[in-house]
């Protein structure tokens, strides 16, 4: 932990998508270790919203806006000046983009583009750069086996089809811009389901379960023998950190990572919601799949042998960890506590692990 929390002690992050769930825990990572960083993002998408719970607006510099907004996002970056960028400003919901297929193209492509722009015209030096894209964005076969980082990218959805394209562009502009040995680093990180504390988005299993819990109803589940590489936000945030920091050293570790749970961790959804019924206490569900439901991947699963030889990571807690820490969070939050004590400690708890 320390490692990592002396490199950002001072450095200037530039962080898109600061106001959702997995940008909120990421700022709260990035100030506890004394980074200076700059959030742009539209306002955080749910009520209530992690963003406003954890008061991290009070440690950062926050803009809203736009990443589809290109002078907007630029007068922003052009200020913060930052030496990293990470980007995870994204419409990240696999059945709204069914429903808005025009605007998660615009925001996850278009958005990527506007980001990279930035970088690449800037009159100071960012070092390095990463677009957290999804294990979506692989054809899917169906297969067995985890996809690895050479393997074909056609998402199929909207959602895992834009972040396919996301990861096109990113490809592209490493290849075109920045061959220099000076010029910025370039990554992308392809992670799986998160759950944490703080997750209020609608269709998403965890929040679908807290949900039923504060309501004391049943759960409903749609698709429960779907198999997912489940894990704890903090899991891909430590990695993506990870990831930003050692390019920045070593440029030659730029590339493309998958970051995911190991074979113990790929559970079904069913499954996955036993454990919390257990964990929490007193909780039940049931199944109710829905006719002509949108399409979307029954067996996913990722190879991360490459992050693992490249840079010695390893996840650090299980999924009955993760269920735990979620269900955890949740009431200390019903209860009243303090969602920034909490989220400190289990920050702690997880790097010092």
């Amino acid at each position: 932990m320390n490692n990592l929390f002396d490199f950002y002690k001072g450095k200037r992050i530039f962080v898109t998508g600061h106001t959702g769930f997995k940008g909120t825990w990421l700022c709260k990572i990035l100030a506890m270790a004394g980074a200076r960083v700059t959030g742009y993002s539209l306002e955080a998408p749910t009520s209530p919203s992690l963003f406003e719970i954890s008061g991290i607006e009070k440690e950062i510099n926050s803009f809203i806006g736009d990443v589809r907004d290109f002078d907007s996002m630029k007068k922003c970056f052009d200020e913060a000046k930052p030496e990293i960028v990470l980007h995870l400003a994204a419409q990240p919901i696999v059945r709204d983009s069914y429903k808005n297929p025009k605007y998660t193209y615009e925001t996850n492509v278009l958005g990527t583009i506007n980001i990279l722009e930035c970088i690449r015209i800037a009159d100071f030096k960012v070092k390095s750069f990463l677009n957290v894209t999804t294990d979506k964005v692989y054809e899917n076969k169906e297969w067995a086996w985890g996809y690895r980082e050479n393997e074909p990218l056609d998402g199929f959805d909207p959602y895992s089809n834009s972040k396919s394209c996301s990861e096109l562009v990113t490809h592209s502009y490493k290849c075109s811009f920045f061959t220099a040995e000076d010029s910025a680093a370039i990554s992308t990180a392809r992670a799986g389901n998160v759950i944490g504390g703080g997750d209020f988005a609608n269709d998403r299993i965890i929040p679908d379960c807290i949900r039923a819990a504060v309501d004391k109803k049943d759960i409903v589940v749609r698709n429960p023998y779907s198999t997912r590489p489940y894990q704890h936000v903090l899991e891909p945030l430590y990695a993506y950190l990870m990831i930003a920091m050692e390019q920045y050293n070593d440029k030659s570790k730029s590339g493309w990572y998958n970051v995911g749970p190991d074979e113990c961790d790929c559970v079904t959804t069913g499954e996955l919601v036993d454990l919390f019924c257990s964990l929490w206490g007193d909780m039940k569900w049931i199944n109710q799949s829905e006719k002509n439901a949108p399409h979307e991947a029954n067996f996913l699963k990722l190879d991360c042998s490459k992050i693992k030889t490249v840079f010695k990571w390893s996840p650090r807690w299980h999924i009955s960890d993760a269920i735990e820490k979620t269900c955890q969070w949740t009431k200390v939050w019903i209860d009243g506590g303090s969602i920034p004590k909490e989220m400190s400690e289990e920050i702690l708890e997880f790097f010092n692990k």
